[in-house]
């Protein structure tokens, strides 16, 4: 049998997995995608965190420059921009009209964020227009579910759009069906945005109670000191901080119920990571949310609403039983539907489509992708 020719790919976006889900998405593409796909990054990360006009100034300098650069990189096959709301997607209009006015090359816009959906409503008719000129240009729109496909179809004009969920590999988690005392844990960032505050809210409630059950926290930002006061506070919390990749999984494996009290989100990779490491899952029905999550795996709640969050959690705390078939429910959920394994099949034949070559996947389901 001959070989499969290979597809050079340019994959536009942040190169350092530790900045945030995009960048770990990308990481991910390179260590699954197969050896027939020859995959380069051009890092579009900002030069470093920090605030005030000068790092303004110096950030704005340091982007344009990337810019200036990528119309001399070398000329791939395909271009694979990945891109978010408002800056992100600013910054990444320059590369879709590099890749295809100048470079006439296939272009995939793959669109991420959790406000996306309110950016596509803008009031301002230049950031509308821009929209609507950068999703004409591209070959095609990856989007992370059927919620974003319906957001984006008024707007994409004859643009093909694609269905392709975030993945992971199930393969890295251990999950523990059985724990006791349950289990609960945040990984996030600490913003209003991922409902920390409710979260806080809400354990106090029920551990001042009497409710057995432990609690870790994880992650970091401008609400930290929440999360610090709690486990100052009550014995059965803990609040860790930064947790590495391999410290964020041993952590899902020894949970048993996953809380994110998101008011905005896309498709949270932090949820399908909660599942494979066997969790219930508790969060809130924005975004993509509720294709992922039912009655049979979680709960979901209004964002913002302290006392429902309450009264969720303390009746998933009540049932064991009922939390244990959730999470055993949600591994395997993810190993059906959510594997890199199945993502990285399918993206490889949405190149070879884009290039008008033939691809044989070898396997007897056909792929999930959506037009």
């Amino acid at each position: 049998m001959n070989p499969k020719p290979e597809i050079a790919v340019l994959v536009v976006g942040p190169a350092n997995r530790e900045t945030g889900g995009i960048a770990r998405y990308i990481a991910a593409q390179h260590e699954h995608l197969p050896p027939s796909v020859r995959m380069e990054t051009y890092d579009v990360a900002p030069s470093a965190d920090g605030k005030g006009r000068w790092w303004l100034a110096r950030e704005l300098l340091h982007a344009g420059k990337r810019a200036l650069r990528f119309p001399f990189q070398s000329r791939p096959d395909i271009v694979h921009v990945h891109t978010s709301h408002e800056r992100s997607f600013y910054l990444s209009s320059w590369f879709v009209f590099v890749s295809r006015y100048l470079w006439r090359r296939p272009t995939v816009l793959h669109v991420h964020g959790s406000a996306f959906d309110t950016f596509v409503q803008s009031e301002s008719w230049l950031v509308r227009v821009l929209q609507r000129r950068v999703f004409a240009a591209a070959t095609a729109i990856i989007v992370l579910s059927v919620y974003w496909k319906h957001i984006l179809e008024p707007v994409s004009g004859r643009t093909q759009l694609f269905v392709l969920p975030n993945a992971i590999d199930p393969d890295e988690y251990d999950p523990h069906f059985d724990v006791t005392p349950p289990h609960v844990v945040f990984i996030s960032n600490h913003v209003e945005r991922k409902g920390i505050r409710e979260f806080v809210t809400a354990v106090e409630q029920l551990t001042d109670a009497g409710l057995a059950f432990r609690v870790t926290i994880a992650g970091k930002g401008p609400l930290s000191h929440l999360a610090e006061g709690l486990a100052a506070r009550y014995q059965s919390v803990s609040y860790v901080g930064y947790v590495s990749e391999a410290e964020k999984r041993a952590l899902l494996d020894s949970a048993s119920i996953y809380v994110l009290p998101t008011h905005a989100e896309g498709l949270p990779i932090g949820i399908l990571e909660a599942m494979a490491g066997g969790n219930a899952i508790l969060s809130t029905p924005v975004g993509s949310i509720p294709e992922l999550i039912r009655a049979e795996n979680g709960r979901l709640v209004t964002p913002g609403a302290a006392d429902a969050l309450t009264a969720a959690l303390s009746a998933l705390l009540a049932d064991p039983k009922l939390v244990r078939n959730m999470a055993q429910r949600n591994r395997t959920l993810v190993e059906e539907g959510y594997t890199w394994q199945e993502v990285a099949v399918q993206l490889t034949a949405l190149y070879a489509r884009l290039l008008g070559r033939p691809y044989e996947i070898d396997r007897d389901t056909p792929p999930v992708v959506i037009e």
